[in-house]
């Protein structure tokens, strides 16, 4: 019987067949595959090479700002230490807390999803590998930028949460303040752009069969990572842009003498901040979740119930942002509410915690530094958690706040829930990326050192806090208890470093990537990922009937190298996946991967670029890199929408798929569907922005322009929608005027829609309205910046279609180009029109 999707799952039986596959087809894949010659390391893109460079720069940020945590503990040793200067002190405690958060723990976990997900899925790539790419050369050159700014005494030197009023041009007036506000900005974009990959990959990129029960817990873990940075990363970016504003501008967002409010700042930056605490374990609890259950033997107990723990995580993390900020006066309602949802979100941590000691239980365990390093960072996470939920309660909080207790929290939370289980990760899938495994004998050298480095480091802290000793201080008093205390905790961060270091030098031993074969299967995991593998990933893409493939069918691994599955050769003669149902994992299309190019390598160095101009103020010479990235990217997707080689080819055992799709099937709608959430979430935080600071001071907010104006403007933006949709109608009826016309309506629908938004700007500043002036005005103003910009991608998108016109690439056969281009500027009118409903007729004349 035929699936709602029309593929027919008795095809299935056709695998495996007997004997080997031609040699031909073999050598034919490493050729489509080949390895990068030159300049090609730095072209590559498929997530052999990709997922390796991102872990790697992830580890240089890790060990950089460990180097500075050294400088750190070594200035707070002893009292009244001049062994910093108080100015280079600061600097070097925001580099810190700012490159561990944000180069380092997020950025680590996207690239370990990179280098494994594919093969996790049975995959031959993740869907957009040169967005993947993009992304990490953008925070290669974006992480070592804002580091370099250390030595040029450019450096932020306001925390790495950067508060105002203290990070205001009236009290940081140099560019220290830029450099991390944009940079950061920048950076979170690029995580973005890897989420993005992340969701459709898991969804869509997944082997035949591999039903959402059989996905393994690293994917799942993966997703809801993605999903939760979709929702929670707009919020720092437009944080970022509004104290940007305000800094460059004067536009009071933030300055409560002009109707801003500072609390405003952290309402953003905590939206994110505390969130990202779980966007950081959770990718970590899955490698926990599967390394556990390798080393003890045994299959996880609870599977399904630690996946529901991890989306109720996802979930609950969301409502507890304001329990950072119990001591600045919030409603008492308000405090009982985060406090309770502060307490509830380690309920779904218990459930993963006991899952994993039950899983032990009922195996065996076999000691290895993989296992160490998982049940030791157990240990650390749960002793995090309890101080956790002690903050969690407000009066506590009131006496802990901006404490020492409060760091030893922190570490113990992120050192046990993400670098240990990091570290296992590392350990336990070396093999599959390098030709030999990491030592055992140094591992567990590593192991120790870092493990007792941790507590002699941290849990001090917790009794200096409790001894009074207040955080993000420069030097302290003698005679007042604290001074053994910090001396200890310097010697062991000082153990902690040279743990590290050990690794460093293991590794430089060991590490033995891009070979022709890898270690292997060493600790016997069961999942698709110990299949053999070259540069295609996989030789064939199999058929899943289980959560633990390899230990269920040993037989699989041996017919997936002999080419028995799908895809045992190149059907079209370029590189390819499968793209599945997103439900049931039954096959849907042959999608044709890219190859390597420069364009995306030049495109981020110029993003990064035009950032790091912006932020020395050299705005001419950031316009023009900002040009050339918009070039080179355009370029970049010049061929995304390729002609199609055949309609129909066969993708394995006679089996016949379709070359080409659109509309929700495709894996480019999902991507664009996914881009608009992340602006829409940014619509919504600055809606909240200005409702915010309405309540501040309602009657200080004057008129909105006419009610004729309004209504006007939301039936130019209805309009702008329409012809869009209309551009793509007329495209479908391939007729041979088809592609002029869907061309010139989709050209009057960016045309119109830029003729709106200027309209709009213009009825404001017609009403008296001033950014510089008060809070409403800045507002209305970062709103219609917001809609500004994503009408002028409008318009560039416009003209993108009017030169695919030229060059003769529109047609009825290939409308995906248009369809997105038409949802991306639906999505832009319906946001103009939310936009103009809101400051029009909220809160009114």
């Amino acid at each position: 019987m035929k699936s709602e999707t029309g593929f027919d799952p008795a095809l299935y039986d056709r695998f495996p067949t007997k004997g080997e596959r031609p040699e031909g087809e073999l050598e034919e894949l490493e050729r489509i595959w080949c390895r990068p010659k030159g300049w090609g390391w730095v072209t590559a893109i498929n997530n052999n090479f990709i997922g390796v460079y991102f872990v790697g720069a992830a580890m240089l940020f890790f060990c950089l700002a460990g180097i500075l945590a050294l400088l750190i503990r070594t200035q707070l040793a002893v009292p009244m230490n001049g062994f910093l200067p108080q100015e280079t002190y600061n600097q070097i405690f925001t580099v810190h807390g700012t490159m561990m958060m944000f180069l380092f723990a997020v950025p680590a976990v996207e690239a370990l999803g990179v280098v494994l997900l594919p093969q996790m899925l049975g995959a031959r790539d993740l869907p957009f590998p040169r967005l993947g790419a993009y992304a990490f050369w953008a925070y290669l050159v974006g992480g070592l930028a804002f580091f370099s700014s250390l030595f040029f005494g450019l450096a932020p030197n306001g925390g790495w949460f950067m508060y105002p009023p203290l990070t205001s041009m009236t009290y940081s007036p140099g560019i220290n303040a830029d450099f991390w506000l944009l940079g950061i900005g920048f950076i979170e974009i690029s995580a973005i752009a890897g989420a993005i990959e992340i969701i459709v990959g898991v969804l869509r990129n997944r082997a035949p069969g591999m039903t959402l029960d059989k996905l393994p817990v690293f994917a799942w873990a993966m997703l809801i990572f993605a999903v939760m940075i979709i929702i929670a990363f707009p919020s720092v970016i437009l944080a970022t842009t509004l104290m940007e504003l305000e800094r460059v501008f004067g536009w009071p967002f933030f300055d409560a003498l002009k109707g801003g409010d500072p609390l405003l700042w952290q309402h953003l930056f905590w939206f994110f901040g505390h969130p990202e605490v779980y966007i950081i374990f959770l990718p970590a609890a899955g490698a926990t979740s599967t390394i556990i259950a390798v080393v003890a033997g045994a299959k996880l107990v609870g599977h399904r119930m630690v996946v529901l723990a991890m989306l109720a995580t996802g979930f609950i993390s969301f409502g507890v942002w304001s329990h950072h900020m119990f001591t600045t006066g919030m409603p008492t309602i308000s405090t009982s509410f985060f406090s309770a949802a502060s307490m509830a979100v380690s309920i779904p941590a218990g459930v993963q915690v006991f899952a994993w000691i039950a899983t032990l239980a009922a195996g065996r365990l076999k000691v290895s530094t993989p296992a160490l390093f998982a049940v030791g960072g157990l240990t650390i996470f749960v002793m995090g958690g309890l101080t956790g939920v002690m903050v969690a309660m407000v009066p506590f909080d009131w006496q802990a706040h901006d404490s020492y207790f409060i760091v030893a929290h922190l570490h113990y939370v992120l050192i046990g829930g993400m670098v240990f289980p990091f570290f296992a990760a590392l350990y336990y899938w070396m093999p599959m990326s390098s030709a030999r495994p990491l030592s055992e004998r140094w591992g567990r050298w590593v192991f120790w050192l870092m493990f007792w480095g941790m507590h002699i480091t941290f849990l001090p802290m917790h009794l200096v806090g409790l001894m009074g000793m207040p955080r993000r201080v420069y030097t302290y008093l003698p005679d007042r208890g604290w001074d053994v205390i910090n001396l200890v905790t310097t010697v062991g961060a000082f153990l902690f470093g040279l743990a590290v270091l050990l690794w460093i030098i293991d590794m430089a031993r060991n590490f033995r990537p891009f070979g022709d074969r890898e270690a292997g299967n060493v600790f016997g995991g069961p999942g698709l990922e110990w299949i053999p593998t070259g540069l295609y990933s996989v030789r064939s893409i199999p058929v899943v009937k289980s959560l633990y493939p390899l230990w269920d069918d040993p037989q699989l691994s041996k017919d997936v190298v002999a080419g028995r599955y799908f895809l045992p050769n190149s059907a079209t003669g370029e590189r390819e996946t499968l793209v599945v149902s997103a439900l049931n994992a039954e096959p849907q299309y042959l999608q044709r991967m890219p190859v390597p190019g420069v364009w995306h390598v030049l495109a981020a160095v110029l993003t990064a670029a035009a950032f790091l101009l912006l932020t020395v103020q050299a705005y001419w010479p950031a316009l023009v890199g900002a040009v050339g990235a918009v070039l080179c990217m355009m370029r970049w997707c010049w061929d995304l929408d390729r002609p199609r080689v055949a309609d129909m080819v066969d993708i394995g055992a006679g089996i016949m798929a379709p070359t080409y799709v659109s509309g929700p099937r495709s894996h480019g709608w999902w991507a664009m569907v996914i881009t608009l959430v992340v602006a829409g979430m940014i619509l919504l935080l600055n809606a909240f922005s200005y409702v915010f600071l309405w309540s501040r001071d309602p009657g200080a907010w004057g008129s909105p322009p006419p009610m004729m104006a309004t209504a006007l403007l939301v039936a130019g933006y209805v309009g702008a929608a329409g012809l869009g949709w209309l551009s793509c109608k007329a495209l479908a009826l391939d007729r041979a005027r088809s592609p002029v016309i869907a061309t010139g309506l989709m050209v009057l629908a960016t045309g119109l829609l830029c003729v709106v938004t200027y309209s709009d700007i213009q009825a404001w500043l017609g009403a008296g309205l001033r950014p510089s002036t008060n809070a409403q005005g800045a507002t209305v103003a970062s709103l219609l910046v917001w809609q500004g910009s994503l009408t002028g991608i409008t318009g560039l998108m416009g003209v993108y279609a009017l030169l695919r016109l030229v060059f003769g690439h529109v047609e009825a056969r290939r409308p995906s180009t248009f369809q997105l281009i038409a949802l991306f500027l639906g999505y832009t009118a319906g946001q103009g029109v939310f936009g103009v409903l809101l400051t029009h007729l909220f809160p009114g004349s």
